[in-house]
């Protein structure tokens, strides 16, 4: 697989890690029988690798040539199972493609094989996440409106992080998935596929202990721990918020009902009555529209994220397995008696493979750090902006049917709302 580096790596900006991150440390100094040095350090990035690509992720439209949405999910009854299907569209001027555009229709599970494909040919690179394949039964429901859609916007996305890498979207076996109409046939071919490195990488390291992580890549690990964790507890405080909020609205909705019944018995009360319960009413609407948007916007952006970092530590652990081959097998020509005036082929082999995943773990875990950069500022902003419309919706309910009506139902009303909010 190629390898990429960066000219420049971001400052201490949010996000971010710390200044060192591109500077690995020294393991342990060896020397080979003949007394010739041997750097055991992170090696840094061949002559070859150097100069091949600079990643740029603010990629202006005119300058990309490939497109890919999905769309028109679908869903198949058949005697054994139950699916759903989704349209991806492709539209590319890339010569690797026979045709200008492309549709075709996957469900999960090929796009599941696209990613373990992607993984096997390409270990040195971050992989984007799908979302979770299964959901507990009687909870939520799999083939409902809101479900599908929630897992089609993931998937689409899913698909334009491969899109706009500059590795992964030429990869073979993503040309397959957007273009063959018949994807099992691929399937079936199994490991026959698999480049020389995803071979390699697989079936090495097994007996090798790394002796010490490079700080640059001990920060990273850190750091992923540390965000995976708050990221983690920030999910299960708003799912639980959410959850009390479908149990509030649940009572707001018995709530309102009572003060119209009422006002049915009361004629000199029936209007203020009436007016309190199309202001509750009006809450529950507010309420359950910023409930829907915690839940379709904000969660799914928390558990893209908590399993993007679980897919990054995956890539740091095989990139310590590679160094620590790389490490016994220094350490064993070391030892040896006789005389060798240089490394050894399988030794310099070694090397490169760990220069791979040192260049790409870089460069994906920088471009996955002005992604989340992004994508939470929209996050956060967007949360924000939807809190605000929610209270103005209620507050503007209460002006505006205060100033029309009795002061009675000013005051009665007054005293709901405030219960209200007490509540809430």
């Amino acid at each position: 697989p190629s390898c990429f580096i960066f000219n420049k790596v971001g400052s201490d900006s949010p996000g971010t890690l710390s200044k060192n991150f591109l500077f690995p440390s020294p393991i342990q100094d060896l020397s080979l029988p003949n007394g010739t040095p041997v750097d055991t350090s992170s090696p840094a990035s061949s002559s070859s690798l150097l100069n091949r690509l600079q990643l740029d992720d603010d990629l202006d439209v005119e300058t990309r040539d490939l497109f890919v949405t999905v769309d028109d999910p679908k869903k198949h009854v058949c005697t054994m199972e139950t699916y759903i299907t989704y349209r991806v569209t492709t539209k590319t001027t890339r010569a690797e493609f026979d045709l200008p555009e492309y549709s075709v229709r996957r469900r999960y599970q090929d796009f599941d094989w696209l990613r373990n494909k992607l993984e096997e040919s390409q270990p040195t690179h971050l992989i984007p996440p799908l979302p979770e394949k299964f959901v507990v039964k009687g909870v939520v429901d799999r083939f409902s409106e809101e479900f599908v859609e929630t897992r089609r916007k993931a998937l689409d996305k899913f698909l334009k992080r491969i899109t706009d890498h500059p590795v992964l979207s030429f990869n073979e076996h993503f040309n397959v998935f957007l273009t063959a109409k018949d994807l099992n046939a691929y399937k079936k071919q199994g490991m026959a596929l698999l480049s020389k490195m995803g071979e390699s990488v697989k079936y090495v390291t097994g007996g090798y202990k790394l002796r010490t992580r490079p700080l640059e890549f001990a920060a990273i690990g850190d750091y992923l721990d540390t965000f995976s964790l708050k990221l983690g507890t920030i999910d299960r405080i708003a799912q639980r918020i959410i959850k009390e909020q479908l149990e509030y609205l649940v009572e707001l909705r018995e709530y309102g009902p009572v003060y119209s019944t009422w006002g049915g018995l009361e004629v000199e009360l029936s209007e203020p009555l009436e007016g309190v319960s199309a202001c509750i009413g009006n809450c529950c609407t507010a309420l359950e529209e910023l409930s829907e948007d915690m839940t379709e916007d904000f969660l799914p952006v928390l558990r893209e994220y908590i399993l993007y970092a679980e897919s990054m530590k995956n890539v740091l652990k095989k990139r310590d397995q590679v160094q620590a081959e790389y490490e016994a097998k220094l350490e064993a020509v070391a030892l040896r008696k006789e005389d060798r005036p240089k490394v050894p082929t399988d030794v310099e082999k070694c090397q490169d493979r760990v220069e791979c995943f040192n260049a790409d773990l870089k460069a994906d875990m920088e471009r996955w750090q002005n992604n989340k950069r992004q994508d939470f500022r929209q996050l956060l902003m967007g949360m924000a902006d939807k809190n605000i419309q929610y209270y103005e919706k209620v507050c503007a309910t209460c002006w505006s049917n205060g100033r029309n009506k009795s002061s009675l139902f000013s005051s009665a009303e007054g005293i709901i709302i405030q219960d209200i909010f007490t509540l809430s």
